[in-house]
């Protein structure tokens, strides 16, 4: 699980620890589930404003000038470790960045918005990452399901 926090004031240093951004990348390759909100969808991606990042997912971020912020009703658009598809979750969103993909990954997340539907994020077998910050204690499976998934990789039993 990466949380959110604010990485384009630490760009230049979450770049230049190239050990951890390979060692992420590497966990990523293997399949293990990751879950991550917001600065944890920037620093998935290959860059941010310039940075390289953990190079996870094929996306690009840079800042902007404009406040992305308002509470959201989501449900998530296809399965991933953190949730299955049709899943209903509420949460936040607060960034002043825009990330973009490179390719086509699936959306982890859609709502109605007042100008028509939005999607966000993005899922794969392994991955799940999303400017949405998740109300975890009103979707409990949630993180239940990332832990099981987790330990089932790692062979444990969680009940």
């Amino acid at each position: 699980m990466i949380g959110g926090g604010f990485p384009e004031v630490y760009a230049a240093q979450l770049s230049a620890n190239a050990p951890l951004r390979a060692a992420v990348a590497r966990l990523a390759a293997s399949g293990a589930p990751l879950a991550a909100e917001c600065a944890g969808l920037l620093y998935l991606g290959r860059s941010l404003d310039g940075e390289p990042m953990c190079g996870v997912l094929e996306a690009d971020a840079r800042m902007t000038g404009r406040l992305t912020l308002g509470y959201r009703e989501a449900v998530a658009l296809s399965d991933s470790p953190l949730a299955v598809s049709g899943t209903r979750v509420h949460g936040h969103e607060f960034h002043r960045t825009v990330c973009e993909p490179a390719a086509g990954p699936a959306p982890a997340w859609g709502w109605r918005a007042a100008d028509g539907p939005r999607t966000e994020g993005f899922t794969g077998p392994s991955v799940h990452a999303s400017y949405l910050h998740l109300h975890w204690s009103g979707a409990p499976e949630l993180p239940l399901r990332l832990v099981r998934q987790a330990a089932s990789r790692n062979r444990l039993m969680i009940s």
